[in-house]
């Protein structure tokens, strides 16, 4: 008896001793989870932090009306007086105007700087865009301005035109309008158009959620003008912290609305204007936008034929057409500002 005593107590302490080493080795491994999964978190807590700080400064930078340089140093040495300025179209963030002016840079660089408006993320304001590009034409010596209307970017071109001209005295020397519609008229997709201006001049402001949904109904409509990796590609850059703000668009969409082209006619001077567009475009009719354009503006059009045949978006696609582009602004170019003998064997090499 005492002999099974002691073995039972032997075996009573080997219990305890094999269940505290067990409890070591999972603390241990506790202890080497938990650190994994703390480094984890950190490190997604910073990204997710520095994301924030980025969208917030993003988001008051973008407050105000901005020219955005595109540097070239073979623009700004042959051309140190001259620059195109782009007005990006409908919905059109500050980093897709950037990258359509990169898009076209060989050709648009052949005649002069360039740079992009950003719109104010609070809503379009003509009288601050106006202020914005007379402030950079003066700090930067400009005296020879080429505007690029892209798609409504137009409209918008073409009333600054008229406003500089007014105000200020200067006057701009070309506007090529890309797609641009001459009045609301002839935007296609009238039912969405009259229903987001309504709600806008009722005080309503569309919610992302919404918003998203109408990205990507409004692209699946006119799939046959783009591949499924562009509406993917569109659809998630409009709901990033970078996209227009839903306060912007309403705004451009109301400044569609109401805009009357008749307003600017012989208020812009000797600008020379020219008509670029696709007529399968199903965003823009461009039959009666490029007909309307050339007739209120018959002592300014120098060209209103040039079509960007084989584009996809057929309408106002030059970042994503670029070799569409670039020679029919290239031959516009040569035909309306030919450069001085020799001058287009000019290159930066």
């Amino acid at each position: 008896m005492p002999y099974e005593g002691a073995a039972g107590q032997a075996g009573q302490g080997e219990r305890p001793g094999a269940e505290a080493a067990r409890l070591l080795r999972h603390a241990t491994e506790l202890k080497r989870f938990s650190r994994r999964t703390f480094l984890a978190g950190a490190g997604a807590s910073s990204v997710l932090a520095a994301d924030m700080l980025l969208t917030r400064r993003v988001q008051e930078e973008r407050q105000v009306h901005k020219i955005l340089v595109v540097e070239d140093e073979f623009a700004q040495s042959y051309f140190p007086n001259a620059s195109w300025i782009l007005f990006p179209g409908y919905k059109t963030s500050w980093e897709e105007a950037q990258w359509i002016l990169n898009s076209l840079r060989g050709t648009l660089r052949q005649r002069g700087q360039l740079a992009a408006v950003g719109y104010s993320n609070l809503g379009l304001d003509i009288d601050q865009l106006v202020i914005a590009v007379i402030e950079h034409v003066r700090a930067n010596n400009i005296t020879k301005l080429y505007f690029y209307g892209h798609s409504f970017g137009g409209m918008v071109a073409t009333q600054v035109a008229a406003r500089l001209l007014e105000l200020h005295g200067t006057e701009v020397a070309l506007i090529v309008l890309d797609s641009s519609p001459y009045s609301k008229f002839d935007v296609l997709d009238q039912s969405w158009f009259d229903g987001v201006v309504f709600l806008y001049e009722s005080g309503f402001r569309i919610p992302s959620v919404l918003r998203g949904s109408y990205e990507l109904g409004e692209r699946v409509v006119h799939k046959d003008e783009r591949t499924w990796r562009q509406i993917t590609d569109q659809t998630l850059e409009q709901l990033s912290p970078i996209a227009p703000s839903s306060v912007l668009i309403q705004s451009e969409s109301a400044y569609i609305y109401h805009y009357d082209a008749t307003r600017f006619a012989g208020r812009i001077g000797d600008t020379r204007m020219a008509y670029v567009g696709n007529p399968r475009d199903q965003t823009v009719n461009y039959q009666t936008a490029r007909q309307s354009w050339a007739r209120t503006f018959a002592d300014n059009m120098v060209s209103s034929d040039r079509q960007t045949d084989g584009a996809l978006p057929a309408h106002a696609s030059p970042g994503w057409n670029p070799f569409v582009y670039r020679p029919i602004l290239a031959a516009l170019q040569d035909e309306v500002f030919p450069l001085p003998s020799g001058g287009r064997k000019v290159t930066p090499f």
